[in-house]
């Protein structure tokens, strides 16, 4: 033992959570070692309700960006939007080559085409069971189970230790496609000694085990069993392809034709068809230009939308503006997911309008988690033994039910870290701390711009959203005011029924600027702020508001 501390002496391993914790997405993790950076998950998150005209949120990478020449690569554990989905902005910052395995890859090669970087970006597709060599660490990929195929946990082996990353897992020993976890190779790996286990906390607060995703075959056989005569129409995330294969097995076993809607869904079932990962019989898929052709109760239509996302198919369903389904009372409608914490109100949303419409909805038991519960998550730490475990993926709370799950387990509370996103965790087989902070943060996407929507636009735009925005327009020369102050506003009172108040401003605005010039102040920024100042005042008197004020003056 002695000897091998004294080779350790010296280095410690940095781990990095550059995003991730404290929330469920925007998973992205940097491993360092001396001059050797590896970089697990890329991930990006969607917008809270109070950023307004946000499309995306992806992590600040300055931290990488400073130490651009250590970055050896990135290596992602599956494909999901929560772990690939920053990819494409990050690596046109920084062109380092991406590790992942078939349909992850499949995935993330679909969003460098749209962001035309195909030709300028290393990737390697990873089988499970293989390594790879990125400076002085190798990454071994081990094969786990998820709600999306080719989820991969890693082993990643330092001079400091191994740490096992599980990624997003849950234990199925039935899975749709491919093998069961690899729980063998999770043992053998806690036999050799592991230094640090960051395990999945998503539904750390859930008791028991959760379901094989191969129940669900069984409902949707009973659903499809028991609605023979209406059309189904199921709801869930474009990403579960095996999800998408039960769907299709029942299907055809009751003889019919299935039809795929929204872009994400149609996009992903491709991939996973070219690759392989989905058995669809002949004939069994139809274009929706075809769904005409057939009787209702011999079609089904997976759609996107299981969130109540205003813009997703099932939402335009719902609203009457989807241009090729419209929904009727001969539909059985099946939400084959949970809703995310926060989308409860949408989705309630869809619902009713969908049983407004007549249609029957299910929205119980047809949906099983693609996380692990606490024994699921019991069973890893049993058999990897970690010196120190490192909750993630998950909000506060769900990390610390992990780390009381651990303490059950015998783990020494001292042992458990929950970092904050931007923490630097400093270890090796002697000791474990947290010894810094790099920046971290959230970068606004919206439309092309990437970061060029910070606090201040987004204050303005609640500040409009809020309060509306009144325009002052006036003209001076030298002589003094020559016309105006002429005031336009937009979202602060509607102006035709509210005259008296807009004569009033104007008559007080003139006041303002006669008074201005004859004290003699001839700088512009002075007699805006009095403008303002004045304006504001009067405004919140009579309405109690405060909307933005933007005084524009004219030289003639």
């Amino acid at each position: 033992m002695k000897n091998r501390n004294e080779k350790n002496i010296g280095s410690k391993l940095k781990i990095i959570p550059l995003g991730g914790l404290e929330q469920i997405g925007m998973n992205i993790t940097a491993f360092q070692y001396e001059d050797c950076i590896v970089v697990v998950d890329c991930g990006l998150s969607f917008p809270d309700d109070d950023m307004l005209g946000i499309d995306l949120v992806i992590p600040d990478i300055t931290y990488l960006l400073e130490n651009a020449d250590k970055v050896k690569g990135f290596v992602i554990t599956h494909g999901h939007e929560d772990h690939i989905g920053a990819l494409p902005y990050i690596l046109k910052q920084l062109n380092v080559p991406v590790y992942a395995t078939r349909l992850t890859m499949g995935l993330i090669e679909n969003k460098l085409k749209e962001h035309n970087l195909t030709n300028q970006i290393k990737t390697k597709v990873v089988k499970f069971g293989q390594s790879i060599n990125l400076g002085c660490m190798r990454v071994e990929f081990i094969k786990t189970n998820h709600s999306i195929v080719d989820a991969a946990a890693l082993a990643i082996y330092s001079p400091a230790g191994v740490v096992v990353h599980t990624g997003d897992f849950k234990v199925d020993y039935t899975p749709v496609f491919g093998d069961a976890i690899d729980l063998q190779r999770f043992a053998e790996l806690g036999k050799k000694g592991v230094l640090a286990l960051m395990c999945d906390s998503t539904n750390a607060e859930r008791p028991g085990f959760t379901q094989s995703e191969k129940t669900l075959g069984h409902i949707f056989d009973t659903i499809f069993a028991e609605h023979k005569n209406t059309r189904i129409i199921i709801a869930t995330f474009a990403s579960n392809v095996d999800r998408v294969q039960q769907i299709i097995n029942s299907a055809y076993k009751y003889d019919r034709k299935v039809v795929l809607e929204g872009r994400s869904m149609v996009n992903v079932i491709e991939t996973a068809s070219n690759l392989g990962c989905l058995d669809i019989p002949d004939n069994t898929l139809i274009p929706i230009e075809q769904l005409k052709n057939y009787p209702d109760e011999k079609t089904v239509i997976i759609t996107t939308g299981s969130q109540g996302e205003s813009m997703a198919a099932l939402s335009r369903m719902a609203g009457n503006i989807h241009k090729k389904i419209s929904i009727n009372p001969n539909d059985t409608i099946i939400f084959s997911s949970n809703p995310i914490p926060g989308n409860e109100k949408a989705v309630t949303k869809v619902i009713n309008e969908l049983s407004r419409k007549g249609a029957e909805v299910i929205f119980q038991d047809a949906h099983v988690s693609g996380h692990a519960c606490q024994e699921e998550i019991k069973l890893i730490y049993s058999l990897v033994k970690p010196q120190y475990a490192i909750p993630v993926h998950g909000e506060y709370k769900h990390l610390k039910a992990q780390e009381k799950l651990a303490t059950e387990l015998g783990m020494d509370k001292e042992n458990i870290f929950i970092l904050s996103s931007g923490e630097v965790l400093e270890l090796d087989e002697r000791s474990a701390a947290v010894t810094g902070k790099v920046p971290v943060g959230d970068i606004l996407v919206d439309g092309l711009g990437v970061g060029d929507v910070g606090n201040i636009v987004l204050r303005d735009r609640q500040h409009l959203a809020e309060d509306g925005i009144m325009i002052v327009v006036l003209a001076l020369d030298d002589s003094g005011l020559v016309s105006g102050p002429d005031i336009v506003s937009r979202g602060f009172v509607y102006v035709r029924e509210s005259d008296e108040l807009m004569e009033e401003a104007r008559e007080l605005l003139y006041d303002t600027v006669e008074n201005c010039l004859d004290r003699g102040i001839s700088d512009w920024g002075k007699i805006k702020s009095s403008i303002k100042d004045s304006l504001g005042d009067y405004v919140w008197k009579k309405t109690k508001r405060r909307p933005m004020i933007l005084p524009i003056i004219l030289e003639v």
